[in-house]
């Protein structure tokens, strides 16, 4: 039986890249949406012609107990998770001032809150499974520079990466692996609401990453090579610093 990853976000973007690259390493992936139903089937389908295994589970990151409803549903139907892909993300860019609420809510439940309502259900199966796991986050080089006009942005990835550092100390003992990786310029919708050429003047590699990029590492991060590798938040960034 294959390894089971769960996947968030993994509709469209980053996300869908990384279904892609951990079905074809072999896992059982759980491809995450939130409202994207007929896009998180294209990802199945795809998945499946390329002789990978896949089915959709939707449900909104930021309702707590909807998520811990269905993902311990899914657990006990299907066993314990191996690994998660935590990269379900929103941006609501503006200047600090000209921040409402809602972008700040909406930013920090889907960046921040969600790693609890997802991560926290499926930890203690993972443990109890006794096999060791893998977790991942998808923060950004927002989250370790902080940027101008993603105050709420950067917060909730920041706060992702401190997260991700702490239970990685918290689950090393039960070989379980938990690491970040913090994307810089990646071609996806998010990329749109970037000027790209002042962007790209703090890129030293003078181009923009792709998606499939990002979920190399991951899928590293995700293999057995990795087994040592805990606590991290590597960055896919042409050099960003």
């Amino acid at each position: 039986m294959s390894r089971r990853v769960l996947v968030t976000g993994a509709s469209r973007g980053i996300g869908r890249a990384i279904a892609y690259k951990l079905a074809a390493d072999g896992f059982a992936v759980s491809v995450h949406c939130r409202t994207g139903r007929s896009e998180a089937e294209a990802v199945v389908t795809g998945i499946a012609a390329q002789g990978g295994t896949a089915r959709v589970l939707q449900f909104d990151v930021r309702e707590r107990a909807v998520c811990r409803e269905v993902l311990e549903a899914d657990v006990a139907a299907h066993g314990p998770y191996y690994g998660i892909v935590c990269s379900a993300g929103v941006t609501r860019d503006a200047a600090f001032p000209a921040l409402t609420e809602e972008d700040w809510d909406i930013v920090i439940e889907t960046g921040l809150d969600a790693f609890y309502n997802v991560v926290h259900p499926l930890t203690m199966p993972m443990v109890r499974a006794r096999k060791g796991g893998r977790i991942v986050t998808i923060a950004s080089v927002s989250g370790v520079m902080g940027n101008r006009g993603q105050v709420n942005y950067s917060a909730a990835k920041a706060g992702l990466i401190g997260a991700t550092k702490a239970l990685a100390a918290e689950l090393a003992s039960r070989n379980i692996t938990v690491n970040c990786v913090a994307p810089g310029l990646i071609e996806t919708g998010m990329l749109e609401q970037v000027t790209l050429e002042h962007a790209l003047k703090a890129v030293p590699m003078n181009r923009v990453g792709q998606p499939a990029e990002v979920a190399s590492v991951v899928s590293f991060l995700m293999s057995d090579s990795a087994s040592y590798v805990t606590r991290q938040v590597i960055g896919v960034n042409g050099g960003m610093v």
